[in-house]
């Protein structure tokens, strides 16, 4: 059986690292998907770097790595345009792959707009391969802040948490994998204490995206996205709403 993790950017995997080591425990398959390409900051080549090596370090296969925003010319930030071409390019890596037992996604929380759409497509892989609800894990949200301030609470809206016991070596070993993304130290510097603010109080946790979660908006007023310029939420659910009509299933 396979677990299937659909990321939009290099170093989102962080977000999820618990469940990885977890699953790889528990001797599952897990596949990879990177959906975009970084067009600005550091290159995608030193990303894509970063990010293969933190999972080396999580005893993931190089081969199991698909790097489907830079073989398809998907950008940062519009994943939302090509939902298609993602979800071709999902179906193509998982032929003759083990049946996909689970899909871990970024959470549906106004957040940015291509862990939004992670989630989209994570709800219709699950729903093509008969599974459960994808796992989400939380990065980060706009709710209760102001302008290009945000936090990383979950979000109710998002269901019940589930807690994923974690050992004492795990947390300092996850507390440390930072330094896997040294092009990455501004974002960590602002996202890491509110992440381990969270994981103080409540342990790590990941909720459940429930069936039509997608169709809903991610939390009452301004989103995060919509208030950093990136897009209007309106334009992701006609995308997403255009993708769900006319999607077929992918081959595997």
């Amino acid at each position: 059986m396979t677990v299937v993790h659909l990321l939009g950017h290099y170093d989102d995997e962080y977000g999820a690292l618990p469940l990885i080591w977890s699953f790889a425990r528990a001797g599952r398959d897990q596949r990879f998907f990177y959906l975009t390409e970084p067009d600005r900051g550091a290159a995608g080549s030193t990303r894509r770097a970063e990010t293969e090596a933190l999972l080396r370090d999580a005893g993931v296969r190089a081969e199991a790595v698909v790097h489907v925003g830079r073989d398809r010319a998907i950008p940062d930030r519009q994943l939302f345009r090509r939902l298609d071409a993602a979800w071709s390019a999902i179906g193509q890596a998982l032929e003759g792959a083990a049946p996909v037992e689970q899909v871990v996604t970024p959470a549906w929380e106004g957040g940015h707009v291509d862990h939004d759409m992670c989630a989209v497509l994570a709800t219709a892989l699950a729903a093509a391969h008969g599974g459960p609800p994808p796992i989400q894990f939380g990065l980060y949200n706009g709710l209760g802040w102001a302008g290009p301030l945000f936090g990383a609470a979950l979000l109710t809206e998002n269901g019940p948490a589930e807690t994923l016991p974690v050992s004492a070596g795990d947390w300092w070993r996850y507390a440390t994998a930072v330094r896997f993304f040294p092009s990455q130290a501004p974002v960590w510097s602002t996202l890491w204490p509110h992440m381990f603010a969270r994981f103080a109080m409540r342990g790590f946790c990941f909720q459940r995206l429930a069936p039509g979660r997608t169709g809903e908006r991610p939390h009452p007023g301004p989103l995060l996205y919509e208030r950093r310029g990136y897009a209007d939420h309106r334009a992701l659910r006609e995308a997403a709403d255009v993708f769900l009509a006319g999607r077929a299933a992918p081959t595997v």
